[in-house]
């Protein structure tokens, strides 16, 4: 029977994408969640701003729970983030006092609460087409600034009214951590004729910088900016689980001991969608997995290469046999992780674009990655099994 044909009888077995959904979840909810206050007057952008720079267009979709008059709490189960949106600013030298009062307030309550509930972080709003900031805004910014780092975020950044803008803040030399010129989403100037967005990069690479440790990767799972970023965090965990699972030097753990194998490999799946954050459904997990033949997939195909090896080298020994069992399924360990991070990325580049992926395009991603990534992880196997079996599984399964 020809290795195309035992695939086909590779059932998905949708349990263990329930498990992966299950797992995931337990993941995102052991991440200390990332805390931000958003501030500004009516019309500095904030919605904007937040709907580009997180996902699931959390400020439209999000639930809003109003904490005082001035504030609310924004929040959306799967997103480890919690926002504390400002409102009137813009009102009477009493009201302002009271936000003001009312931000302290908040900042010292959520320490007493504990780490997972205190603000890391305050970005604050300024519309820099107005250019303009006002005493009150100056001063809340140093009182926020007395407790938890403050950037100042100029939004619909265009032109060299707006340089000018910047230089003057600079000048002014406010105690924040910086000053990240941004335009959200791509202005129309004419016809078809756009200014590109730019500067979220900037505000979130300089909110890595500024937020604990501990909220790192809460922050990175809420974003949407940086898709390489997710990319290399998921890759570098991927190396270091799977040199951890089957040990330095490729312990022997048998690869038709699929009891083991696959729940491991469901678990380090699950680990790495919770790094990019996305809410899979139960059947675009059933699409990937039969992107490589089924549940069992990279277990038989590991079956299939350790045997033909074993062909290919006769007279090994059971020690020699088990290493170069255990090497195959860290090798397909690997291989399954780099090309189910592609699929992520190709995922969350869709649902960034508001594009609505067919199911069998999401297989048939899989099906390429992985033959991708095979390729480049097949260094391992013999010339002569590289230039016959593989050669053959790739053609006649992943076309």
């Amino acid at each position: 029977m020809k290795l195309f044909d035992r695939f086909k009888n590779t059932a998905v077995n949708k349990e263990y994408a329930d498990d992966l959904v299950a797992q995931t979840q337990r993941q995102v909810d052991k991440m200390e969640p990332i805390n931000i206050i958003v501030a500004g007057k009516t019309g500095s952008g904030k919605s904007t701003l937040i709907n580009a720079l997180f996902r699931d267009n959390i400020a439209e979709t999000g639930v809003g729970k109003p904490v005082t008059q001035s504030i609310e709490r924004i929040s959306k189960e799967g997103i480890p983030l919690t926002l504390y949106d400002t409102k009137g600013l813009e009102l009477t030298p009493e009201a302002q006092v009271e936000v003001l009062k009312s931000l302290n307030n908040l900042i010292k309550t959520q320490k007493d609460k504990g780490q997972r509930e205190s603000i890391d972080v305050a970005y604050y709003c300024i519309n820099s087409i107005m250019a303009r900031i006002e005493p009150f805004e100056i001063e809340l910014i140093e009182a926020l600034s007395e407790h938890i780092p403050v950037v100042i975020v100029l939004t619909q950044y265009l032109g060299q009214e707006s340089n000018e803008f910047v230089n003057y803040l600079k000048e002014m030399d406010l105690p924040v951590k910086g000053i990240v010129p941004v335009l959200a989403k791509p202005y129309l100037i004419q016809g078809e004729q756009y200014i590109p967005s730019h500067g979220l990069q900037d505000l979130v690479d300089l909110s890595l910088k500024i937020i604990p440790d501990s909220v790192q990767k809460a922050f990175i799972n809420a974003q949407q900016i940086d898709l390489d970023r997710k990319v290399k965090d998921a890759r570098s965990w991927a190396r270091r689980y799977i040199r951890g699972s089957f040990g330095v030097g490729f312990t022997p753990i048998p690869i038709a001991d699929s009891a083991i194998l696959i729940p491991m490999q469901i678990g380090m799946l699950a680990h790495i969608t919770s790094i990019f954050g996305l809410s899979l459904n139960k059947s675009q997990i059933v699409s990937i997995i039969a992107g490589i033949g089924g549940t069992g997939g990279a277990t038989a195909a590991g079956k299939y290469i350790v045997s033909q090896i074993f062909k290919l080298v006769p007279g090994l020994g059971t020690i020699t046999g088990g290493a170069i069992s255990g090497a195959t399924a860290s090798i397909l360990t690997m291989t399954l992780a780099y090309s189910y991070i592609d699929v992520l990325k190709f995922i969350a580049q869709a649902e960034i674009s508001g594009r609505d992926l067919p199911l069998v395009e999401i297989q048939k991603t899989m099906n390429l990655s992985f033959k991708e990534q095979l390729d480049y992880f097949s260094d391992f196997f013999p010339d002569s099994f590289k230039e016959t079996i593989l050669n053959e599984w790739t053609d006649q399964f992943l076309k």
